[in-house]
């Protein structure tokens, strides 16, 4: 069961800023210093301990409390809140040394070694008793702490060890299939196991998918990911739980890793068990439209929990130490990534890390004291942030404005994606969505961005881009959906299989077929660089599909290439509504189509967005803020009424964003 959830912290100021703070990596000389630039930024929380558990137990249940407890003295002084962690992210030496066993197995069979992070297997019952001690240890000296605002548990569950290959979880893992299948028959009927005569005869017959010189099934591997998700979860509860025991009564969270591309767990699956929603995000410096990835992002991270605020964890003030090219975000853009967060629905923007590090892994990854230290064009940005957000603190607790526009998204379907041979083996299907994200996005009207198991009713406009795994719970309730009024457009490669992973059979998409009113016979990839036009003037690149339709009409054909003539996108009257289907993956010319579908749908602009200015509202009872993000290089005029927050300028029709600028609209009612 769920812990009964409290409220997000309140500390100084209603919107939390902050970041990670390592006290361990410096002499107590720089304490005080810290705590000095801490309040000139504004800054009112901290994360803490995350990495220290080797310098609090410094060997086998021998404790060093003197140090933590000088610096939780310090910032509980300075009136500045502790988002305590539990420190498993980083199990210490001595651990690794006497324990070598928990360890996580990589696919090869082989074991790691010590020196990294999140080492250790969720599954291990020695890992799960060390783990446990800590926390309950932490939660006895700390949970009644009026300063420790919030609890976090670990770190990046599953960054470093997403899955093990080892003895013990495969043990666990053929204790969750007996779980979820009941008999082995039952098994062998989801996975298809008569190919290639992989048949169990009983559950001990399973292993984790190690490494092998072929493909493996694909439901095995995607059952792995879904053990793999369940192992993390249940560890995140466990130390939930020895937390409680021990008298916490904060709330408790641990920093999600959500990502279009594929989340390293299945994350709709963990929101009950979550005080507070809360993310680490980092922009990819050679992505030309970066902004946009954040911003489905956290369109998606809102969709976890539409009906609370949320909070990023984790970003960067500028470079980051891990991908090829390490560039610096460009003056203004910390500011802009950040207040998009809090556009997006979030109640605090903080930062790994607070002071960059001299040595370590890390020692290059910025931060908001960086090397150069405080007489830097960096810091002097982070102080402006701090102001920012004080400006606009009243934003807190209010709520992103629902939309009438729903794009469907799930991890687990893009894992089956992941998981086997498939038609496109260089293709990554999150691509799709993110083009219908931006699309809807830059015509104003703000999609939402949900789980597919997420409640549709009251969306006008549904949107499957590459749904490739749909359960048929999901199915039902899409064609609801339809019936209700709503227009649904499936993509080309949504409801190809059903949640085990199995092919939907009697012609594509199987799962909607019928509701389409097409029959959709081969898939048809594209070479690289090929691409096919439409009717419209749409280009598609990657993938088409044979279609031919039984009960819908015609919208658009293919122009050219070899489905030349044939249906490419048609509608069918469902109900009081409309389904669409698009049968191949645009590229180009979405924007038509989109406005083709709103009109479809009878849905209006709601935001004053542009190509190059986002747009978000976020609504309470008392008021509602327009958020406008200028992340052109050109001066924009933007059509508003009110006052902007930040700067307290009047919006009365036309409003003056400067190119890289940013605003916040408190709109006047009416």
């Amino acid at each position: 069961m769920p812990a009964q959830r409290s409220s997000a912290p309140s500390p100084r100021a209603p919107l939390l800023f902050g970041g990670d703070y390592n006290p361990e990596q410096w002499d107590r000389s720089v304490w005080l210093e810290d705590i000095a630039l801490m309040r000139e930024a504004g800054v009112n929380i901290v994360t803490l301990g995350v990495f220290a558990w080797g310098l609090l137990e410094v060997d086998d249940d021998r404790w060093d409390w003197g140090w933590f407890d000088e610096v939780i003295g310090l910032l509980a002084r300075s009136e500045i809140s502790i988002d305590l962690a539990t420190p498993t992210a980083s199990p210490p030496i001595w651990l690794h040394r006497e324990h070598p066993e928990i360890l996580p197995v990589d696919r090869r069979g082989i074991r790691y070694h010590q020196g990294g992070r999140l080492q250790w297997c969720p599954s291990h019952p020695v890992w799960q008793r060390y783990a446990s001690r800590v926390a309950t240890r932490l939660g006895e000296r700390y949970g009644q702490h009026p300063s420790v605002t919030m609890w976090h548990i670990s770190n990046e569950l599953g960054g470093g060890n997403r899955r093990c290959y080892c003895d013990q979880s495969t043990f666990a893992f053929r204790a969750w299939l007996e779980r979820r299948y009941g008999t082995v028959d039952a098994l062998n009927a989801a996975w298809g196991t008569a190919f290639w005569g992989h048949r169990y005869r009983r559950f001990d017959d399973v292993l984790a998918p190690l490494d092998s010189e072929s493909a493996q099934n694909p439901s095995l591997v995607l059952d792995f990911d879904r053990f793999s998700s369940d192992a993390l979860l249940d560890h995140f509860r466990m130390e939930r739980d020895a937390l409680r025991r021990a008298g916490v009564t904060a709330p408790i969270t641990t920093n999600l890793m959500v990502a279009p591309q594929g989340s390293v767990a299945d994350y709709a699956s963990w929101t009950q068990d979550l005080d507070v929603i809360a993310i680490d995000h980092y922009t990819i410096a050679d992505d030309p439209h970066r902004h946009r990835e954040l911003s489905q992002v956290a369109a998606r991270t809102r969709g976890l929990a539409p009906s609370r605020p949320w909070m990023v964890m984790e970003h960067s003030t500028s470079a980051v130490n891990w991908q090829v090219r390490n560039s610096p975000k460009a003056p203004g853009e910390m500011l802009r990534n950040s207040v998009q967060h809090v556009a997006h629905g979030a109640d605090g923007a903080l930062f790994f890390q607070w002071r960059a590090s001299a040595s370590g892994a890390e020692q290059f990854h910025s931060a908001m004291v960086p090397h150069a230290g405080a007489e830097t064009r960096q810091w002097r940005e982070v102080v402006e942030l701090g102001s920012t957000l004080a400006s606009i603190s009243d934003v807190a607790g209010s709520l992103v404005e629902r939309s009438e526009a729903a794009i469907l998204t799930d991890d687990v379907s893009l894992w089956a994606w992941q998981a086997g041979q498939k038609p496109l083996n260089d293709h990554a299907l999150h691509e799709d969505g993110r083009r219908w994200f931006e699309a809807l996005s830059t015509h104003g009207f703000g999609p939402d961005v949900l789980p597919s198991h997420a409640s549709l009713d009251g969306y006008r406009l549904i949107v499957l881009p590459s749904l490739y795994l749909v359960d048929d719970e999901t199915v039902e309730r899409v064609m609801r959906a339809a019936d209700a009024g709503a227009t649904v457009v499936v993509g080309a490669l949504s409801g190809i299989a059903d949640a085990d992973n199995r092919i939907r059979l009697g012609g594509y998409p199987g799962a909607f077929r019928d509701f389409l009113g097409i029959f959709g016979e081969e898939l048809h990839p594209l070479l690289r660089g090929e691409t096919v036009l439409l009717g419209s003037g749409a280009r598609v690149a990657d993938l088409i599909t044979r279609v031919r339709t039984t009960d819908a009409e015609i919208i658009d054909s293919y122009a050219d290439g070899p489905l030349e003539g044939m249906p490419a996108i048609t509608r069918r009257r469902f109900g009081r509504g409309q389904a669409w289907h698009v049968s191949g993956l645009i590229q180009d010319g979405l924007d038509a189509v989109v406005t083709t579908l709103a009109q479809a749908a009878g849905i209006s602009r709601r935001l004053p967005a542009t190509a190059t200015v986002e747009a978000v509202r976020r609504v309470s009872a008392d008021g509602s803020w327009l958020f406008l993000i200028n992340h052109g290089t050109a001066d924009e005029e933007i059509e508003a009424w009110g006052a902007d927050a930040i700067s307290g300028r009047p919006a009365e029709g036309l409003f003056h964003l400067d190119a890289g600028a940013v605003a916040v609209i408190r709109e006047r009612r009416g």
